[in-house]
């Protein structure tokens, strides 16, 4: 959603994007390139699924093009090799450029030294609401066939993924937080607009794509992961009444 706001703002994001499907019906704005990379990247650190019984076992180790569904601990050591760094200044030679892939999570430390002059966009929703999007993503699209993930495992790969985010990535860098609920409700496109001196899609934000709530509790680790982004974003949830 917030990478479709900025599709029209001038931004290479690709030679070749991601086409829509149910899971996204206006656009992923990912690059098939960009992902292949990082799947690379983090091929070398996730346990790898037994060839033969791994069509029975093992069936929550990623294979290839499923990697964004990764956990990797904080504090995982990703070696860079030289193959990464030339495909990676390759990319990124086409300025200016918006680049989004959840798997940049894991991988950003290895893009750093090649980037200038670059700002980072986390947006995030609550766990929950994430956790049964994924779910519902892996039961149906064809490319996580033979993959399962149970709800308490998707919850923990949110919790690691933002806990890169906030314990390592947002040290270094300019950073904006965005909760989901600022960007429907024009709040965080005011301020993707300052933040990025883009000219903002406006119109792109589709409140009838919203397709999951939160309706349960956060486990108490993730809670306060989730407050923390809150309070970065300066985004105060509304308690039903």
């Amino acid at each position: 959603m917030v990478a479709g706001t900025l599709a029209k703002a001038g931004y290479f994001m690709g030679n070749h994007l991601i086409p829509a499907r149910d899971g996204n019906p206006k656009g992923f704005f990912e690059d098939v390139e960009i992902n292949k990379v990082n799947e690379e990247i983090l091929a070398q650190v996730l346990p790898k699924r037994p060839r033969f019984i791994g069509r029975w076992l093992f069936l929550d180790r990623p294979l290839y093009g499923q990697r964004w569904l990764a956990q990797v601990p904080v504090g995982t050591k990703i070696p860079s090799h030289p193959q990464f760094s030339e495909k990676i200044k390759a990319i990124i030679q086409q300025k200016p450029f918006c680049f989004k892939d959840p798997r940049f999570c894991y991988t950003l430390p290895l893009w750093l030294p090649y980037l200038n002059d670059v700002v980072f966009v986390c947006i995030f929703r609550d766990p929950v609401s994430t956790v049964k999007s994924i779910i519902k993503e892996v039961k149906h699209e064809p490319h996580l066939h033979h993959f399962s993930i149970t709800p308490q495992q998707t919850l923990d790969i949110w919790r690691l993924m933002y806990s890169h985010i906030l314990e390592i990535h947002q040290l270094e860098g300019e950073w904006l937080f965005l909760h989901y609920d600022q960007v429907l409700n024009g709040e965080g496109l005011e301020k993707l607009a300052a933040f990025t001196e883009a000219s903002i899609d406006y119109s792109f934000p589709d409140t009838s794509l919203r397709r999951s709530t939160q309706e349960q509790p956060i486990p108490k680790n993730t809670e306060r992961l989730y407050q923390k982004l809150c309070q970065l974003a300066g985004y105060t949830e509304a308690v039903p009444t």
